[in-house]
């Protein structure tokens, strides 16, 4: 026997459908990333790095730093950032590891973004499809570490690294034109092929450096090693009219270098715009149709705020770190600028990414519009429930709109280098960098080196 209301509410039921996998997209999305960093940015400002690496271990869902998450999702970002802090810690094996893997898993997904993700891009979020790192990042990671290589005095380890940025390096020259980035890559390039006895090949590298940065540190060293004989036109320049030093050996000196990487760069957050600024933000890009349908949904006061990505405030760029050698203060030169960086790459896309934002607001509408009207025309009486499932729709996809807020998020704001010459024996390092202070005992043959990496992420 057929029940008089059955139709209807098996009708009832199929218009529900796509709400229901609507919802069951909503169950995938996830908090924006800046939620998932929060708890260990705030332990880094107040100086308790291992408390920042377990809240990382916790939403990695692992035990300790000595786990590798599984490389899926936000994992490599968060991989990412438990590297530079467990470097900050000395632990170098570990954070060398963490950069490796990540750097290895941001690839891969740079080349995996597939139809489905190109869907959520536009119509959920921008942080729906997979990461993709912007140029700074994928050159501070092989530069970074080469840092963790060098402090173990693994010269194999850091060649690796540096033939790795190099690759790098060359793609974004053919793609992407110059940036300052490169310029401490190839210095710790240089150094690295140096040690190594590939005198060649570390002139190639600190010639690149110095085309990017005057780096008054390489003056003595390259005098050194060319024996005072001109090699390119900047190297020429940085070594003329001075005589080059006796070999280290010969002196009975070695070398130190001190990386010392502070502060953090600006962190992505969500920010609400209103809607007739973000039109007027992109005038020269929106298509006519895209403005004109905003413009009517705003009217309407359908549409009144677009949410996006912005930079928040910098942490520390303007500090000045100080390094004294057993008691007696060294200079330390500006290495990089890495915020200068990210604001710039940042002013480049921002355009785009307010585009995007509306393009998703408009999309949002239409399915909440679609919606209803399925609805409507699978239920006979389909008032309320129309309505009911439009305002759910639209609801749903504003509370999967998170702005994408990824990035590598303890990226030190600068990055200062020391290199100079000291009497085999053991020496006293003490660095100094908002409000911490380093301290490090090295050790020293006559002719040997010694690295040694800082990072005071507050």
């Amino acid at each position: 026997m057929r029940w008089p209301h059955a139709s209807l509410r098996g009708r009832g039921r199929a218009a529900l459908v796509p709400l229901a996998l609507l919802l069951g997209v909503g169950q995938a999305a996830c908090a924006g990333h800046e939620d998932r960093v929060r708890t260990a940015l705030a332990a880094l400002d107040r100086g308790a790095p291992a408390a920042a690496v377990a809240a990382l271990n916790e939403q990695m869902e692992v035990e300790s730093a000595a786990e590798l998450p599984a490389l899926k999702g936000d994992n490599p970002l968060l991989l990412l950032d438990r590297g530079n802090i467990l470097l900050g810690m000395d632990r170098y094996k570990l954070s060398a590891r963490d950069l490796g893997a990540a750097d290895k898993s941001i690839d891969l997904l740079d080349m995996s973004r597939g139809a489905a993700a190109e869907l959520g891009k536009y119509l959920f979020s921008d942080d729906a499809g997979p990461y993709k790192a912007p140029a700074y990042e994928k050159l501070l990671i092989n530069t970074i570490n080469m840092m963790n290589y060098l402090a173990q005095r693994d010269l194999s380890g850091a060649r690796v690294e540096a033939r790795r940025l190099a690759v790098m390096q060359k793609h974004l020259r053919d793609h992407e034109g110059e940036t300052a980035l490169i310029g401490l890559g190839s210095y710790l390039a240089g150094f690295s092929f140096e040690k190594s006895g590939q005198v060649d090949e570390a002139l190639l590298y600190y010639d690149d450096a110095l085309r990017h940065g005057p780096y008054p540190s390489l003056r003595a060293p390259l005098r050194a090693l060319t024996r005072g004989e001109p090699r390119t036109p900047r190297i020429a320049a940085q070594i003329e009219g001075v005589e080059p030093p006796p070999p280290l050996a010969e002196a009975g000196e070695a070398e130190l270098v001190v990386v010392v990487g502070f502060g953090r760069v600006p962190q992505k957050v969500p920010q609400r715009l209103p809607i007739g600024l973000a039109l007027t933000l992109v005038a020269d890009d929106i298509s006519p149709t895209d403005r004109a349908r905003a413009n009517e949904l705003a009217a309407k006061g359908l549409v009144t705020w677009v949410n996006y990505p912005t930079l928040a405030r910098g942490k520390g760029g303007y500090a000045i770190p100080t390094l004294k050698l057993d008691g007696r203060s060294q200079p330390l030169e500006q290495a990089l600028d890495v915020e200068a960086q990210v604001r710039s790459a940042w002013k480049k896309s921002e355009g785009t990414i307010i585009l995007s934002a509306i393009t998703r607001t408009l999309a949002r509408v239409a399915a909440g519009e679609a919606a209803q009207g399925a609805t409507e025309a699978a239920a006979e009486d389909s008032g309320p429930l129309g309505l009911l499932v439009g305002l759910l729709t639209s609801a749903t996809l504003t509370a999967l709109d998170t702005p994408d807020t990824r990035g590598w998020s303890t990226l030190p704001a600068r990055i200062a280098i020391a290199r100079t010459r000291v009497r085999a024996g053991t020496h006293e390092v003490v660095v100094s960098a908002r409000g911490e202070v380093r301290r490090a005992r090295v050790t020293v043959a006559a002719g040997g080196w010694a690295f040694v990496p800082v990072m005071v992420l507050r």
